[in-house]
Formats: C-alpha cells, sequence, structure tokens
C-alpha cells in the first residue's frame, strides 16, 4: 500500500474516531496509525501537501485530548516523533501544529506518574523537538512543565527518568532570556542549583554536559556562575568538554558538549581564558580528528565549533597553526614523491586534508558541513595571509585547495528545483569569496591565476544570469529578503564578476569576458539588488562593479537607475508587510484549545445541538450535567481564534497578491521602457539596413578580387586540414593520458583508505604513550631512591680501586726481588716457571701493559683473588637491582586501574 492510500485511510479513521469515540474506532484508528509508521515518511511534512497537513493536524488534536487512551496517543506521539526528521518537520510541528504544547499538556495529565512511558517517550520527542528552538514562555503549559522538571530533577528517580528531564531543560533554557527569568523567580531554585552541582560528579558524561548547559543558561552572569566558571575551575572545565567532544558517548552528548563551549565562547572573560589554555592546541587538534568519520552530524558540529572559535581573535591564529603548519610539509613531500606507497598511508592525516575532503563530500546530508568548511577556510586563510609571512605557509594548501574549489563551481543543473538551484548559488557565494581573499596576497593570486580559465568565469556567470532572468516575481519572496532565490543567484553572480575582475589583467581573455558581462542587459536586476541592499558589502561590490561599467558603451544605465527606483519606491511597502507577517506569527495556533472540543466525555450533545438550543432560548439547566457554561464558551472562544486566524491568512494572502501586483507593474514598467528601446533601436536598424544596401551596390564589384583570395584560402584550407589531423592525434595521446590519470586516481584512493586505517592505529598508540609517560613519572622517583644507593656502591668501589693501585706498586717493588732470585741459581727454575705462568695471566688481563709483569710474585696471584671476590660482590649488587626493579613494576600494576579511576574521579 503506497503512502497516500495509507495517509487517506488514516484521515477517514481520524474523522470515525471523532465521531463516536468506541474501542472499534480506536482499535482502527491505532492500527492505521501503526501502519503509516512502517512507511518511509521522510520530508513528509515539508512537501506542502494537503493530505498529510491534515492528518497532523488531527493527530496532534487527538493527542492533546485527554480522553484519548495512552496507549493510542503513544503510538499517535511516535509517528509524530518519526515526521520530525528534519529541521524544516521539527519547525513546522512546533510552529504550525503546536506540538510542543500538547505533548506539554500530555506530561501534565499524566505528571503523576513520570516512570510511564508515555511521559518518557513525550519527554524524548520534546528534547528533539525544542532542540535549538526558541520556546516562549507564554506557550501553553509551559509553566507546568518547567515545574515538573524541577521537580524530577531534583527527585531521587532513576537515570531513564533524570537525563531526557536534563535535556529537555537545557534546551529550553539555552538563548531563553524570558524563561531564564522565571525559573530564577521561583521559591526553589537555590535547592534546584543545589542538585544540579551535585550532577557534576555523575558517573554517565550525558547528564554531566546536561547539567553544565544548564548551570551556564542560568548562572553564568550571577556570583553562583563567577564560582563556576572562574579562573581556578575553568580549566578544567575546558579539558572536562574537549574530552567528552572527543571521546563522548555518542552524537547526542557531543551535540550537546559543543553547543556548550560555543555559548561559553559568547563570554569575552570566558574566551580570554581558553585563549591562555595551555593545551589548547593539541585539544583542538583532537577535535579536527572527528572530521576524518563520515557522520555528517559530527562533522557539522565541530565546524561550527571552529567557526565559534573563529570569532575570537586570539584563537583564529591558534587555529591556523593547527591547521596549516602540518599540511605544507606534507603536501610539499608529496609533491617530491610519485605515486602514494606505504609511507603516505602511514603518516599523520592532517586538518586541512579533512577540511578539503568535507568540501566536495558525497555523503548524504553534508551540504551544511561543506558550506562550513568554505565559511571556516575563508577565516582561516584570511588570519593566515594577514600576518607576517603568512602567504608562504599556506602556499602548499592552497595548491591542494584549489582544484576542488573550482570543481565545486560546476555542476549546476536548473531542472532540478528551487533548491538545488539556491544550494549550488550559495556554495559559489562560499568558494569566489574564498577565491578573492587568495587574490590578497600576489603568491596566492599568480597560484589562482594560473589554474581559473576565463571561460569557466564567463560560463558561471551566465548560468547565473539565466537563473537571475527566470525566477517568478509571482512565487518569489520580497527583493529584501536574504533567502530569496534572486537576491542568492545575484550574490553569487556579483561574487563571480568581482574575481573576474581581480583576475583580469593575469587570466588570458578574462578582460574581454569581463567587459562583455557588465554590457549584458540582463546585469540590471542583480546589480540593482546589490545597489539597495541593506548589506554594506553587497553595497561595495555594486558600486565597484558600477564604477567598471559605466565608461562602457552598452551599459544599461537608464534600465538600471528605473529598477533602482522601483526597488527604492517598493521598499517602505515591503517594510510595512514585514511587521504584519511578525504579528500575524506571533499570534497563537487556533489548535492549542482543540483538545477542548471532546472534552465532555460521554457527553451526547454536540457542539451544534448546543448552538441550537442557545438559538431556540432552551435553559442552559436542561442540558447534560457535563456540559457547562464554561465548556461553551471554550467552544466559541476557539471558533472565534478559528475565524481571527482564518481571517489573518486570508490578510496575507491578500498582502502577497498585493506585493505580487507591485511586482508586476514594476517588471511592466521595465517592459514597457525596454520595448521602447527597442523601437527605438529598431528605427536605427532600419536606416543602417538602407545604408547597407547602397554599400552592397558599392561592394559587388569588388567580389571578383574576394575570388582569387577564396583561392587563397583554399590552399589555407589544406594546410589546416593537415593541422587538424596533427590535433587528432594529440586527443589520441590525451585518452591515453586521461587512462594513466584514472589508475593514478584509484592509487590515490587506496592510499586514502590505508591512511584511515593508520590513523586509527595512531589513535590507539597515543593512549598507550600517555599511560607509559605516567608509569614513567611514578618510576622516576623509584629510581632516583635507587639512584643514591647506588652512589654508595660506587664510592666502595673507588676504595677498592685505590686499594687495587697500592698493589701494584708492590708488584713494581716485588720486580727488583724477582732479579736478585733469578741470580741464586738454578735450583729454583721450578719455582720461576710457575710465577712466569701466574704473569702471562696477568699480562693478558692488563693489556700486555709491560714486560716486567712477567716475574710477577704469589702476592700478585693473591691480588687477583681479591679482584674477583670484589667483582662477585658487584654482581650481588646488580641482581638486588634487578629485582628492585621487578618490584616497581608490579607495583605500577597493581596501581594503574586505581590511578585512571583517580583521574575519572577528579573529572
Amino acid at each position: 500500500m503506497d503512502l497516500t492510500t495509507c495517509l487517506k485511510s488514516l484521515l477517514s479513521a481520524i474523522q470515525q474516531y471523532r465521531g463516536g469515540r468506541t474501542t472499534q474506532h480506536a482499535a482502527q484508528l491505532q492500527k492505521q496509525v501503526e501502519e503509516v509508521s512502517g512507511l518511509k515518511c521522510d520530508r513528509l511534512l515539508s512537501s506542502g501537501q494537503v493530505l498529510p497537513s491534515e492528518c497532523v493536524s488531527g493527530l496532534v488534536e487527538l493527542a492533546g485530548n485527554h480522553n484519548t487512551s495512552p496507549a493510542l496517543t503513544s503510538a499517535i506521539v511516535s509517528l509524530l516523533a518519526q515526521l520530525a526528521c528534519d529541521d524544516d518537520s521539527r519547525v513546522m510541528l512546533h510552529s504550525s501544529y503546536n506540538l510542543t504544547s500538547t505533548l506539554a499538556s500530555v506530561i501534565h495529565c499524566h505528571g503523576a506518574t513520570p516512570g510511564e512511558p508515555l511521559v518518557l517517550q513525550c519527554l524524548q520527542v520534546l528534547q528533539k523537538l525544542t532542540y535549538n528552538t526558541r520556546i516562549f514562555q507564554s506557550t501553553n503549559y509551559m509553566h507546568e512543565l518547567v515545574a515538573f522538571l524541577m521537580t524530577n530533577i531534583q527527585s531521587q528517580n532513576e537515570d531513564i527518568i533524570i537525563m531526557p528531564c536534563l535535556g529537555l531543560m537545557a534546551n529550553l533554557c539555552r538563548d531563553n532570556h524570558s524563561l531564564q527569568s522565571h525559573i530564577k523567580s521561583l521559591d526553589n531554585v537555590k535547592p534546584f542549583y543545589r542538585t544540579l552541582i551535585n550532577f557534576l560528579a555523575h558517573n554517565s558524561l550525558t547528564v554531566v554536559v546536561f547539567t553544565l548547559s544548564i548551570l551556564s543558561s542560568l548562572t553564568l552572569n550571577e556570583k553562583v556562575g563567577g564560582k563556576l566558571f572562574d579562573a581556578k575551575n575553568i580549566h578544567q572545565t575546558f579539558q572536562l568538554v574537549f574530552n567528552i567532544i572527543v571521546n563522548g558517548d555518542g552524537t547526542l552528548t557531543r551535540k550537546y558538549s559543543v553547543d556548550l563551549l560555543v555559548d561559553l565562547l559568547k563570554n569575552p572573560k570566558i574566551a580570554d581564558f581558553l585563549t591562555r589554555y595551555q593545551h589548547f592546541s593539541a585539544c583542538v587538534s583532537q577535535v579536527l580528528g572527528l572530521l576524518q568519520s563520515k557522520d555528517p552530524d559530527s562533522a557539522a558540529k565541530v565546524l561550527e565549533l571552529l567557526l565559534a572559535m573563529c570569532s575570537v581573535s586570539g584563537l583564529r591564529s591558534l587555529l591556523c597553526e593547527v591547521v596549516f603548519k602540518p599540511a605544507a610539509a606534507k603536501v610539499r613531500a608529496g609533491g617530491r614523491r610519485q605515486g602514494p606507497g606505504p609511507e603516505a598511508g602511514g603518516r599523520k592525516a592532517e586538518s586541512g586534508l579533512a577540511l578539503v575532503q568535507w568540501l566536495s563530500s558525497p555523503v548524504e546530508g553534508a551540504e551544511s558541513c561543506s558550506l562550513q568548511a568554505l565559511h571556516l577556510l575563508h577565516e582561516l586563510l584570511k588570519e593566515a595571509l594577514g600576518a607576517e609571512s603568512g602567504a608562504d605557509r599556506v602556499l602548499g594548501f592552497v595548491e591542494m585547495l584549489l582544484p576542488v574549489l573550482l570543481g565545486l563551481l560546476r555542476g549546476l543543473d536548473p531542472a532540478k528545483g528551487d533548491a538545488h538551484l539556491r544550494q549550488h548559488c550559495s556554495r559559489v557565494t562560499y568558494v569566489t569569496s574564498l577565491l578573492l581573499v587568495l587574490c590578497t596576497e600576489d603568491s596566492t593570486r599568480s597560484m589562482v591565476s594560473r589554474q581559473v580559465s576565463a571561460q569557466l568565469c564567463l560560463s558561471q556567470a551566465e548560468s547565473l544570469l539565466s537563473c537571475c532572468r527566470g525566477n517568478n516575481p509571482l512565487t518569489s519572496l520580497p527583493p529584501g529578503c536574504d533567502n530569496d532565490l534572486s537576491q542568492v543567484c545575484a550574490e553569487a553572480l556579483l561574487k563571480t564578476l568581482e574575481l573576474m575582475s581581480k583576475l583580469r589583467e593575469q587570466v588570458k581573455d578574462m578582460e574581454t569576458s569581463f567587459y562583455r558581462m557588465l554590457q549584458d542587459q540582463r546585469i540590471v536586476t542583480p546589480l540593482s539588488l546589490a545597489l539597495t541592499s541593506s548589506h554594506r558589502e553587497r553595497v561595495q561590490t555594486g558600486l565597484s562593479l558600477l564604477f567598471e561599467a559605466t565608461p562602457l558603451p552598452d551599459f544599461p544605465s537608464l534600465v538600471l537607475g528605473e529598477s533602482i527606483a522601483a526597488n527604492n519606491a517598493y521598499r517602505p511597502r515591503e517594510a510595512e508587510l514585514s511587521v504584519k507577517r511578525v504579528a500575524v506569527q506571533e499570534v497563537p495556533s487556533p489548535r492549542t484549545n482543540s483538545s477542548l472540543l471532546d472534552s465532555s466525555g460521554g457527553s451526547s450533545w454536540g457542539v451544534q445541538s448546543l448552538v441550537e438550543k442557545i438559538q431556540n432560548g432552551l435553559e442552559l439547566q436542561e442540558q447534560v450535567k457535563d456540559s457547562h457554561v464554561s465548556e461553551i464558551i471554550d467552544v466559541y472562544a476557539q471558533k472565534f481564534s478559528a475565524f481571527a486566524s482564518q481571517e489573518s491568512r486570508l490578510q496575507d494572502l491578500l498582502e502577497a497578491k498585493a506585493l505580487a501586483l507591485s511586482q508586476a507593474d514594476r517588471l511592466l514598467a521595465q517592459y514597457r521602457f525596454q520595448r521602447a528601446q527597442a523601437e527605438a533601436e529598431a528605427h536605427k536598424l532600419g536606416c543602417l539596413l538602407k545604408d547597407a544596401e547602397r554599400r552592397r551596390e558599392e561592394l559587388q564589384g569588388e567580389l571578383g578580387s574576394q575570388v582569387l583570395e577564396v583561392q587563397r584560402s583554399k590552399a589555407d584550407m589544406e594546410e589546416l586540414l593537415q593541422h587538424n589531423a596533427r590535433l587528432q592525434r594529440d586527443s589520441e595521446e590525451h585518452q591515453a593520458l586521461k587512462g594513466a590519470y584514472n589508475a593514478l586516481l584509484n592509487r590515490l584512493n587506496e592510499s586514502e583508505r590505508l591512511l584511515t586505517e593508520q590513523q586509527v592505529a595512531h589513535v590507539s598508540l597515543t593512549k598507550q604513550s600517555d599511560a607509559l609517560r605516567k608509569n614513567h613519572e611514578a618510576l622516576q622517583l623509584q629510581h632516583e631512591r635507587t639512584a643514591s644507593v647506588l652512589e654508595e656502591r660506587e664510592e666502595e668501589i673507588r676504595c677498592l680501586r685505590s686499594e687495587l693501585q697500592q698493589r701494584n706498586g708492590d708488584i713494581t717493588g716485588l720486580r727488583g726481588e724477582l732479579r736478585a732470585e733469578e741470580e741464586k741459581g738454578k735450583e729454583r727454575d721450578q719455582e720461576r716457571r710457575d710465577l712466569e705462568e701466574t704473569v702471562d695471566v696477568l699480562r693478558k688481563e692488563l693489556n700486555k701493559t709491560e714486560q716486567a709483569r712477567k716475574d710477577a710474585s704469589i702476592k700478585a696471584s693473591s691480588l687477583e683473588l681479591q679482584k674477583s671476590q670484589l667483582e662477585a660482590k658487584l654482581k650481588q649488587r646488580e641482581d638486588e637491582l634487578s629485582k628492585h626493579s621487578s618490584m616497581i613494576a608490579m607495583i605500577h600494576s597493581l596501581s594503574a586501574g586505581k590511578m585512571k579511576s583517580d583521574v575519572n574521579l577528579s573529572l
């Protein structure tokens, strides 16, 4: 069954259940809801169809009705959570269908049992729905929801209820001053603060992050926050947040950690603390390592954090050092090496390469990551090129970046719709802005001029002009709106023209193409939008291009003046309409009180019967007991609110039609002016035609001479054919080179895969290195104690060496005695031979120093015995040292786990 059929069946079941709240109808409706939940409903609400809108309106109404069974309400909430799969759907469910107050009313109704699965489900959906969404304090059931959250956070319930309560409270408090003031005015806010501070020691990192986010929102500018985020504690907070970002429990924890750090950076005092944080470069390197993953959500949050850091001047230069320093060295080394090789895969992937990979990542949902990466590179390159000798540092990185940037300029397909066109124009704007930053320095400008061609810029400008020309004024947004497709295309076009102006002297044929685009009649619309814009940079760009275009002969200055006048005349009307739109958007949705339609429970009297009785003058006492005057008043109040909302919507439609009419009048005035100009040009062309006819008769006589030139041209044609054949051969060689390039590209992909594997190995080795470093510090103290013992042993060895030297002197004295004994005769020949053998042994040990050691006596052998005894003692000391070392290793292995737990507790 397809989605449309299921939605029709669901709408029919909703209407049947409204007509009669029987068990059978409830079971049928629940079955239909579960069938729709089993289908793929991605971007169903943002499609703008009527059938899904009606179904969602009915489901929200039934979910907010307190008489609906919990099982049916749970199924409805599950389906609505599935529909909130993207940001547009979440905003629509919150603003158009008022799902936030509906879920808050469900929680208020079942708040007595917070552990009920329906309450947990509503809390989880609310946490998803309110993320990065401003919630007004006046929203229905908002005060009751805040009281419920504070009560359950301070209770001793399990983490299964506390964690979603903390996450939802963090969403509600973030950037919401009205709700923050309401919470601070409550009587139990101080016990609430104490409970949150106790949660900072929780063993779950997610709970710690939620708690820090709430405390930063409520107490950052107060006395309590001054103590929590002072100079003594802030460095530990930085280390904790960075550790959670890098080693968090999942994408949700990382997302809230990044938001917390971004909020802290908005405080100038804390931003200054971060600039002086000694481990900032190492932490940022680890955070940049997360870009190696293929998760677009994590990459988007990391890039959001880096962009927030770029807003702090002291951190921008540090980020440049982390991103660009290793990149330049590696790119130059890669340029010398032909082929990837095993060494390239084993190197650590630097941060700049990861940013470049996200620019053109094919991962689904990575469009915002690409724009964020472009914005980040724009800020970093602007900072690096503005510093002294900064251009030399980024040359290698720019050489790697330029082919990717030029590839992003291609791929425009107007047939894919306005969403693709708006995305492409935004990307072109970011890319050309980045190229303009590179053109500020001579060295990088030369690199850009070598790779950017005039044909590329011209084709890009032509396609953008056609997009600006093709917008429908009746369906587009107002010209002053930043999201208007014409405005986005115009900005991309002006950036392209500004780039052409910068490179017109360095690139061949660029100046001709630039002046050709300035004289195009279609340039009037984007140029007038820029000159009448409220953005200073757009106006300056438009003025610089106008200064270049004014001296040109065919520049449509009159049409530009008419367009500027029309835009200026339209601006007051647009300001008035925008104020009315804001006033209409602030009116609460009539779906807020939709649950009151069925609040009478089992009453058989409907709204129409009550209205008929009032009109016929019947007394209110004749009604059923469950029908009260307050219910009738609520019903009429809801009807009046619905009529007022419908009237407001009709008023908006009338204003939109008036807006379209004014745009049509402006276009009609432009058309009349262009028609008058065309008639004048046609008259001028008629005169020129007469002159051309007369001149044709004169040129008839010259035709004969041209025939001879044609014959000579034939000879030239033959030469051109030969040249064409040579070009054909060159083309074949080009195809062969292209095949070789594809082979090299495959090798590059394989090397990137190996590089990713080596990065994972590097992370594990880094953790092991940190553990070994801590062990080394612990062993250093034991080594110092052992060194003192070794010094005592060395002193004893020195004393023994002095005794050995003394014995050597005795040996010298005995040399004379041996000479005397040689004269005594042959009776001591046997003794002399023994002494000569002893002298031979001593000669080998003392490196054959002197001839006199031949006659060493029995005293020398006794000295050798003493020496061997000393060596035995020294070996015994060395054995004792080895035993000490083994004991130290055993103590370290026993205390390693305890040290890790102590570190976690300190965090």
